[in-house]
Formats: C-alpha cells, structure tokens, sequence
C-alpha cells in the first residue's frame, strides 16, 4: 500500500538524498512504492532481460528517478532510453515507461502516473499485470489491454511477447 512518508521536503533534499528502498516525490512528500514481492520482482527482471538481449543498443534499467513535473519525481518499474542520460536522474522523456502492478497497488494512483508520464512526454507507456497475465497500453489519456501476445511501441521499433514477460 503507498503510504506517504514524513513531511514536506524540497525538491534538492529528495534529490540529494539516498533511500532505501527508493522512494518517488510527490508535491513535497516523500511516497513509498508497493515493491518486493517475487511475481513483481520477476517480471521486472524478465522485461530487463529480454529488452537488453533483444536490444543492445538500448538501456532498460529499473526504477530510475525520472522527473515528470517541477515538483514531481517517479520511479517507473522500468525505464527505457534510446541514449545514456548526462544526468543522474532524468530530466528528459525516456523512450519506453513500464509499470508493473503490485498486488497493492491502487488504479486511480496507477493512473495518475501514467498520465504524469505521458504529459511529460513519454510515447510509450506500458502496464504489466503479473497476477492476470495482462499487458496494456496507456495512449492519449486510455488504457488499453492488449489482446495480443506482442506488445510494441508506438513505432514498434520495441516489442516483447508474452511468453517473455510471463516466463517463470
């Protein structure tokens, strides 16, 4: 369950500082993530994997401190660059934003996320539901299932089948 931690703090302190585990930034608050468990764990392991094996040429990394607004900072699942960052937290849209349900997690709360992402900026959005075995698109503000066993971006320069996600 997300659950807000302690009381307001700037944007150079959350910044400048280590947590663990990582936590996002929300309008001066500090917000733990539902993370940890092993279906969770798996499967962000499994995009990993199969994202830098099929993709050299990218960078899939996990949880990377990315900026979505002035005073908001998020920790996707997944973060895909097409481009080494200059930084050490992404100012810049990433390519590709996974997030990976826990089974915790609220959908008005994953909603939100996903359209901070999008107003950042990122064209690709993905939502992976480990327990039902779901993939979804979020595009123009609508989350979409993916009736398929592929899930792609927009350009489909990236994509992953279900079995790669899904494998145990």
């Amino acid at each position: 369950m997300n659950m807000n931690v302690g009381t307001l703090i700037s944007v150079e302190q959350y910044l400048n500082t280590s947590y663990d585990p990582d936590v996002e930034y929300v309008d001066g608050v500090l917000v733990e993530r539902n993370v940890g468990d092993w279906l969770h764990s798996l499967i962000q392991r499994n995009l990993i994997v199969a994202l830098t094996v099929k993709y050299p040429r990218i960078y899939a990394v996990p949880e990377f401190r990315s900026k979505t607004t002035e005073t908001r900072y998020r920790l996707p699942d997944v973060c895909v660059l097409l481009t080494a960052p200059t930084t050490s937290y992404l100012v810049e849209a990433a390519f590709l934003a996974i997030e990976i349900l826990s089974k915790d997690d609220g959908m008005p709360e994953m909603l939100e996320k996903l359209e901070e992402y999008e107003q950042k900026g990122v064209l690709n959005i993905w939502l992976i539901d480990p327990r039902r075995r779901n993939m979804y698109v979020y595009l123009d503000g609508v989350l979409s299932a993916v009736r398929g066993d592929v899930i792609f971006t927009a350009d489909r320069t990236i994509e992953l089948h279900r079995s790669e996600i899904f494998k145990s």
